[in-house]
């Protein structure tokens, strides 16, 4: 393929934006980009140096001595490294959702990591995902999705993950929590979440996994002309 293909996939939190286009991009041998993942690797450096992430002075003043990489490993997924150390399983923490949370609405935090998403979508055709990528990072993809999902589904799928790991939690404070996520993401001032208008809305609600994969697919094979 001679010219990178862009396909840039936003929605809230919990709605399979991560597995889908990890597995699409697979399908079309494309680089996933799982930009959730370098923003958990910031509130990871955040944690470890016992910032409060509510403070966005400390927060901003730390991001110099930091070094965040993206590697792909021999299984082909995409691991974080913070400062040469591999973070990969320390930033899927539940602890970590919420320093991710907090610092990933600093315009500066933003600002920080804008420039690696970039990189790489000039470099290989992407998948990536997040809450901005449509309408900030890539505002000019080939291809646009909004994946969603009600946040009673996405809670109850949730529920069903952290029983699969054995660390369960009561499906009431899992769907506050998510509703709590999707406030603070559609409302805050640094790159709000919200469906550009030229991207396609995918509501998996009432399908499955396989549904839903197949559904993304067919989107990017039209957009993209593939």
């Amino acid at each position: 393929m001679t010219k990178t293909i862009r396909v840039a996939i936003d929605g809230p939190s919990g709605a399979g934006k991560s597995t889908l286009a990890r597995s699409a991009a697979a399908r079309l041998n494309f680089l996933y980009v799982d930009t959730g993942a370098i923003y958990r690797t910031i509130g990871c450096a955040v944690r470890r140096r016992d910032i409060d992430p509510g403070d966005r002075a400390a927060v901003v003043a730390a991001l110099p001595a930091l070094d965040i990489g993206l590697t792909y490993g021999a299984d082909g997924l995409q691991h974080m490294e913070l400062n040469g150390e591999d973070v990969t399983a320390e930033i899927r923490l539940p602890e970590i959702s919420r320093y991710a949370s907090v610092v990933s609405a600093y315009p500066e935090v933003r600002a920080y990591l804008l420039e690696m998403q970039r990189r790489l979508a000039r470099e290989h055709s992407v998948i990536m995902d997040g809450r901005d990528i449509g309408t900030v990072v890539l505002p000019d993809a080939e291809v646009k999705v909004f994946l969603t999902a009600s946040a009673e589904e996405r809670a109850r799928r949730r529920m069903l993950e952290l029983q699969q790991r054995g660390t369960p939690e009561p499906y009431e404070d899992i769907l506050r929590a998510i509703q709590e996520r999707d406030w603070n993401d559609t409302h805050r001032a640094a790159a709000p979440l919200r469906q550009a208008e030229d991207a396609v809305l995918l509501d998996t609600t009432e399908l499955d996994f396989t549904q839903s994969e197949e559904a993304l697919l067919r989107i990017i094979r039209e957009r993209a002309g593939l």
